[in-house]
């Protein structure tokens, strides 16, 4: 069985709702199984135990959410070395434009040595059913990838 980690913060509810999505496409992957974590309770064993991730944040001031990055901080020094090419998808629920946040984001999967493996799906004002199909198809995307072996 794949697992697909779901990391993101959300303080209204909306990139919770894109997180959800993006964990419904990947369980109706057969095969694969998402877990669904908030940043803050997710730690080294859940980064260690995935076959790929998800992260999600709100922009906050052309940045991703506090939480998010504590998620990085705690678990960095740790995974150096066991997390190579790891997959990764992202998404942000975005106030401006997102892309500065999704840079940052993309910057510490850099260090990690993540591998990015599909576009980022960014949710400018509210949220569309479209928005969460997108989501929905992200999570297919990376869950199908890791399934057959590709990423």
């Amino acid at each position: 069985m794949v697992t697909i980690l779901v990391v993101y913060h959300s303080q209204k509810g909306s990139t919770r709702r894109l997180a959800e999505a993006l964990a419904a496409g990947v369980d109706s992957i057969p095969g694969a199984r998402a877990v669904l974590r908030e940043a803050l309770q997710t730690d080294l064993e859940d980064l260690l135990n995935c076959d790929g991730l998800a992260l999600g944040s709100p922009e906050y001031f052309g940045y991703m959410a506090g939480a998010l990055k504590d998620f990085f901080d705690r678990t960095y020094e740790a995974a150096r070395g066991q997390v190579f090419r790891k997959p990764y998808v992202a998404f942000v629920k975005a106030g401006n434009d997102g892309s500065m946040a999704l840079g940052h984001i993309d910057r510490i999967c850099i260090g990690y040595q993540f591998k990015r493996v599909a576009a980022p799906v960014v949710a400018v004002g509210k949220i569309t059913p479209e928005i969460l199909e997108r989501c929905r198809e992200l999570g297919q995307t990376i869950a199908a990838g890791c399934e057959a072996g590709i990423y």
